[in-house]
């Protein structure tokens, strides 16, 4: 029962952070223009994201323009789409594995088998969680480093987007949830059978034999 409770919890963990990831490998918030010392023009702001880059106006009007080239990307936004992607596509088949090896289903046979077919997919939800923190942490530390590097004019210098926040919330639901399921084991009653043997007591008879014959009925 505990482990049945267990898999539905981290199920659903990773599930939602699987969407999050997608959510946030589709937001254009990655990095947002920072008003700062002489850049004080709010009229608009400017959205960097991994396929296309957004300025939003004052009154509401937007307008995006997809990257061009993927080699003219700096490397921190090459990793951050591969990654994700490879995020997002192994959330799915984590999902696939854990729903054939989940307890509700009979998509497999032996409780011992359905286990480890769980645990495979935790597995799979924790190495997705990692694959969307590496680039959430790498693309942060550059975005901070350009923020303070004295070098960059203010109009480069950009903020953490809520992309990558939305990022950070998916990767800690996988990771927990991929923990979770890799809780799962095998339930102790159907692990093997006890054979329990009940001892023969020997008896006198008449005839002088050792046993009595209805220990042989």
């Amino acid at each position: 029962m505990v482990s049945a409770g267990l898999e539905i919890v981290g199920l659903a963990l990773c599930v939602l952070g699987s969407f999050l990831v997608m959510v946030s490998c589709g937001l254009p918030m990655w990095k947002v223009t920072a008003f700062i010392e002489a850049n004080i023009v709010v009229a608009q702001t400017i959205w960097d994201g991994l396929w296309m880059t957004c300025v939003v106006q004052s009154t509401g009007q937007m307008q995006c323009k997809m990257h061009d080239s993927v080699l003219a990307l700096t490397h921190d936004l090459q990793a951050a789409r591969a990654l994700t992607v490879i995020s997002s596509v192994m959330g799915v088949l984590g999902l696939m594995v854990v729903i054939a090896g989940a307890q509700c289903t009979n998509c497999i046979q032996g409780e011992y088998v359905k286990a480890r077919v769980v645990n495979a997919g935790g597995v799979t939800f924790i190495v997705s969680g990692l694959f969307v923190l590496v680039p959430l942490c790498w693309m942060a530390n550059s975005i901070i480093t350009d923020f303070y590097n004295p070098h960059v004019p203010s109009s480069k210098k950009r903020e953490i987007g809520a992309a990558l926040y939305i990022g950070w919330a998916a990767s800690a639901m996988l990771l927990i949830g991929g923990s979770l399921l890799c809780c799962s084991c095998p339930s102790s009653s159907n692990s093997g059978y006890s054979v329990k043997y009940a001892p023969t007591t020997k008896r006198a008879t008449p005839n002088g034999g050792d046993y009595d014959k209805r220990n042989y009925v």
